[in-house]
Parts: C-alpha cells; structure tokens; sequence
C-alpha cells in the first residue's frame, strides 16, 4: 500500500486548505485511514480518522468543528478540509491506513503501518 499526501501550503490565520491522500489499494478494504501531524520539536498526534467502509468519524477535540474528514472510495482517496485554521495548525500532516487497526487504537499513529510522505502546512499569524 501506497500513500500519497498532497494539498499543503501556506495560509494565513483563518483561511482554509483541503489535504487529500489517495491510495495504491482500495480505500474500501482499510479498516481505517487516519490524519496525523507533527510540528517541530513535539511527538506525531492524532487529528482525525475515516472508516472508509461504513464513513464513521473521528476527531481531535483542538480541531473538532474546523477540520472535516471524508473520503471518496471510488478515487480511493480521503480528504482533510480545514478551516478556520491556526497557528497552532501549523504542522507536517500525515496520512496513514491500516488494514487490522482496533477502534481503541485509532488515534494512536503507532498502530499505522501505512503512512504517506506528509505535506506541510504553515498558518502565518
């Protein structure tokens, strides 16, 4: 399985970018495809996740009711549209998929073994 994330850039404070991430492989056969971030100096987290068969979500409470995650099996391609974006946003995001992963281990990025090469996006203030 491969990942490739794309949709990255530059926006300032409150303005809005969507992420996509599409897949080598079905969307429809992972249990789940998730969006992680890093910023420099601090551990990978959770920002959002998709059960690409039934379409269940979940997200961070930091960008819950800003940031939208969707996907679109037919493209097998999942989406991250954030709005209303931060500073604190500012991060290298991650897309990544799992085949097998338990639902109590969906916001942990260890329990990933798919991820993709990450794009980055920098809110100015």
């Amino acid at each position: 399985v491969q990942l490739q994330a794309s949709g990255g850039g530059l926006v300032q404070d409150g303005g809005s970018l969507r992420l996509s991430c599409t897949s080598s492989v079905r969307t429809s056969n992972m249990r789940a495809m998730g969006w992680f971030r890093q910023a420099p100096g601090k551990e990978r987290e959770f920002v959002a996740v998709i059960k690409p068969s039934g379409g269940n979500t979940y997200y961070a409470d930091s960008v819950k009711g800003r940031f939208i995650i969707s996907r679109d099996n037919a493209k097998n391609t999942v989406y991250l549209q954030m709005n209303s974006l931060k500073p604190e946003d500012t991060a290298v995001y991650y897309c990544a998929a799992s085949q097998s992963v338990i639902q109590s281990a969906m916001r942990d990025p260890k329990a990933y073994a798919r991820w993709g090469q990450g794009t980055l996006v920098t809110v100015s203030s």
